[in-house]
């Protein structure tokens, strides 16, 4: 058996995710009381007592979420003696969770992490005013043609395809008449299901260039390590360990496409038979299962996963 660890992004969290883990592993809780350091804030009482309205804040989303997943993670090194060095063949995260994989595969420290990612939502969430963009799932379309309906619907407007999620899920992102016209031309083009998605911003796409030179500036500053483990990448479904070439992905992210389903097939390929989620949701896990045929999926956001997870961790190294 072959593992790859993927971290999860914006929409998966909710209020009370990682309090159980928090309570009854120090390790966990030393990774939130960091991230509150790091913030000067005390972002674990958004986390784990709302409301759900300020947890959803994007600035406070992407802290909070890579919070989770780091949490989790050190409490496998601790239980089940996790190294990503030796167990993961490569990491990966959707979108924000790209940060959490790189902290935890050692490239970014956790302290650094939370400060990118608070500067990173900040940047999204300013780079375009409210109510002017917008963001629509397209479902039962796949990719070419996702692509196809964004850029007849753009007219001269943004709309590009956002996110590649897989199983016939595509996300296009930009000026929301032109989203909202995508809306109604996919459903033209035999779409299952075409709706408009209740986010504060047209994420990856080109309306966020302003958020994507914030963090070009960001990151010039900031020490990054080679990961432990290679990262496939949102923008390229292929994995890198540079560190120039990371900072650069990272910035190229921030408008480029989210290519989950050729990340996920790209580590299938390479021998991935098992895909650890680390952290809230179970979203990558479900993706797994539409997109690489004989691939599990298994998630790990809380104290119940842990034992199972051990087992199929070190079940991994004997294989």
């Amino acid at each position: 058996m072959t593992a790859a660890f993927t971290f999860p992004g914006q929409g998966s969290q909710a209020v009370g995710m990682g309090k159980a883990l928090a309570d009854a592993f120090p390790a966990a809780k030393a990774v939130f009381d960091e991230v509150d350091a790091a913030l000067g804030e005390k972002l674990t009482a958004i986390i784990w007592d709302g409301p759900a309205e300020t947890l959803q804040l994007t600035e406070n989303a992407q802290p909070a979420l890579m919070a989770v997943s780091l949490a989790a993670l050190r409490v496998l090194e601790g239980e089940a003696g996790l190294k990503i060095g030796r167990d993961a063949a490569f990491v990966a995260g959707h979108s924000l969770g790209e940060y959490s994989a790189l902290a935890a595969a050692g490239s970014l420290s956790v302290s650094d992490t939370a400060r990118l990612l608070r500067i990173r939502g900040r940047a999204m969430q300013k780079a375009v005013p409210v109510g002017v963009g917008a963001m629509a799932a397209l479902l039962g379309l796949d990719y070419d043609a996702a692509v196809a309906v964004a850029s007849e619907a753009a007219q001269g407007q943004v709309c590009q395809a956002a996110n590649d999620n897989g199983g016939g899920q595509v996300v296009v992102s930009g000026h929301k008449e032109a989203v909202e016209r995508a809306v109604e031309i996919a459903k033209g083009k035999g779409a299952k299901r075409a709706m408009l998605l209740p986010v504060s911003a047209p994420f990856h796409c080109a309306l966020m260039q302003p958020a994507a030179e914030a963090m070009a500036e960001a990151l010039a500053g900031v020490a990054i390590q080679a990961p432990a483990a290679p990262l496939v990448c949102n923008v390229l479904a292929a994995p890198i360990t540079d560190p120039d070439e990371i900072r650069r992905r990272l910035v190229e992210q921030v408008t480029g496409t989210v290519r989950w389903r050729e990340s996920v097939a790209y580590m299938a390929g390479q021998g991935v038979d098992r895909f650890f989620e680390i952290g809230a949701g179970k979203v990558l896990s479900g993706l797994v299962k539409r997109i690489a045929d004989g691939a599990t999926g298994v998630a790990i956001g809380g104290p119940g996963d842990i034992a199972a997870a051990k087992d199929a961790i070190t079940a991994g190294r004997s294989a």
